[in-house]
């Protein structure tokens, strides 16, 4: 993700602006800071999970670990986002979202953009347009939804429940940070089809795979994931995966996330856990379903550690993060 910049650069003066001329009464808010699109509104949790390696779950030592290790991963795919209060109208918060993916592949033993489909990269406005009357009534008079080179996105539709958000600033600010959110794994989930459409090798994904069915389905798309805001482990399962030691793995299990596509995962430590909290440097993959799933894991956990080096400093995230991820977010950093 993207944070932190407080300059406001051009995209944003120019948006600002545009919606200081389409709301009599908006002004621009000091600071243009970036928003942590870190947080989430849910509660950590614990989630049993089918095991399909055996009965119960237990830590597993990899095979055939070594300083020679050679991954399979044929290239790397991450995205960013970068969300910016520019203004408000009133109470009402007015939204720049930037939104970013791209696929850069190994090439002699270097890392290039993917030419099978260019980088993605969009910028617009998250605006509630139900709550700026003069705004929405513009548009659906027949103003172009992209006016003055941003398209519109209205982030005060009603729910599936059909109810519609507060007109809390704080509220319409979340529902902003959510949809840009969306976009960004819109724009990842374009990407990722391409590539498993073309046949290429193994795609290292940051993050989960189950959200979108075409590539959950694929045995050529690798969801590794850092962040583990839910622990699919309970009892004595939990304990074994956090005393998981480097090169150990848990045995595979299923996950069946709701309104999603069912996946094969399970937790890898890739670096050496004392003297560190019980999460440090360990990792959750998800993959395809598949018939031999104890030596795809083992398989697969392997190139897995063989990214794990070089060291993807000085990025915080090193204990977890492979160096071909950080290599697609500096990318994303340099063209946005």
């Amino acid at each position: 993700m993207l944070v932190g910049n407080s300059s406001p650069d051009a995209a944003s003066r120019a948006a600002i602006r545009l919606l200081m001329d389409w709301l009599p009464g908006a002004s621009a808010v000091e600071g243009n800071t970036d928003l942590d699109m870190g947080g989430s509104a849910d509660q950590p949790q614990l989630i049993s999970a089918e095991i399909v390696e055996g009965e119960t779950l237990r830590a597993i030592k990899v095979p055939g670990v070594s300083r020679t290790m050679v991954s399979e991963f044929g290239a790397f795919l991450d995205g960013v986002q970068k969300v910016r209060m520019i203004g408000r109208h009133f109470g009402v918060p007015l939204v720049l979202g930037t939104t970013g993916a791209a696929i850069r592949v190994r090439v002699n033993r270097r890392l290039v953009t993917w030419g099978g489909k260019p980088p993605k990269l969009e910028q617009k406005l998250y605006l509630p347009l139900r709550y700026l009357p003069q705004l929405s009534e513009s548009l659906h008079a027949g103003a172009p939804r992209k006016y003055g080179g941003f398209q519109v996105v209205d982030t005060s539709l009603a729910d599936a429940s059909g109810a519609f958000p507060s007109e809390h600033p704080t509220v319409l600010l979340e529902r902003a940070m959510r949809s840009v959110d969306r976009q960004r794994d819109a724009l990842e989930d374009e990407l990722a089809e391409a590539w498993c459409d073309s046949n290429g090798a193994p795609l290292f994904i940051d993050g989960g795979i189950s959200r979108n069915g075409r590539v959950a389905s694929s045995p050529n798309a690798i969801g590794v994931i850092k962040s583990h805001f839910t622990l699919y482990v309970e009892g004595d399962a939990l304990k074994t995966v956090v005393g998981l030691a480097k090169g150990e793995r848990s045995s595979v299990f299923q996950v069946t996330p709701r309104s999603r596509t069912e996946v094969m995962s399970w937790y890898l430590r890739l670096r050496e856990l004392e003297g560190h909290d019980a999460l440090w440097g360990l990792v959750r993959i998800e993959m395809s379903k598949c018939d031999n799933p104890a030596e795809r894991a083992d398989e697969i956990s392997r190139w897995v550690l063989a990214e794990s080096t070089p060291l993807a400093l000085p990025d915080g995230r090193w204990d977890k993060m492979s160096y071909g991820v950080r290599d697609v977010e500096e990318f994303l950093r340099a063209i946005s």
